[in-house]
């Protein structure tokens, strides 16, 4: 009888009647009992918005676990060789407008 209630009365203080043709009635009003739905929507909207929290966590940690036992090949840090043979080859080239600047000041 759970699964009956009355939509008018306190859930504590009904209790329940069949009538002459059957039906389960409400024993306080004399209403007719609804069946309780097994999922309401209101709870399909909070899985929906608890999955939508939880999933990126999921995901997140299942790339770490992924990537903690097969760690890929690739070195990610700089070289500090590279960097010093580059900066020696970086030649430094005024802009066109710094050579304007130099031009219009040796004419002054």
């Amino acid at each position: 009888m759970k699964n009956y209630y009355c939509t008018y009365c306190n859930l504590k203080y009904q209790f329940h009647k069949k009538s002459t043709s059957g039906e389960l009635i409400c024993g306080l009003c004399g209403d007719p009992l609804v069946t309780k739905p097994f999922i309401k929507i209101n709870q399909i909207i909070a899985v929906i918005a608890s999955l939508s929290l939880v999933f990126p966590l999921i995901y997140t940690f299942s790339f770490l676990i992924k990537n903690q036992l097969n760690p890929s090949g690739r070195d990610y840090q700089a070289n500090i060789n590279s960097i010093q043979k580059t900066s020696k080859l970086i030649i430094y080239q005024p802009l066109q407008s710094d050579l304007f600047k130099q031009e219009f000041i040796s004419l002054i």
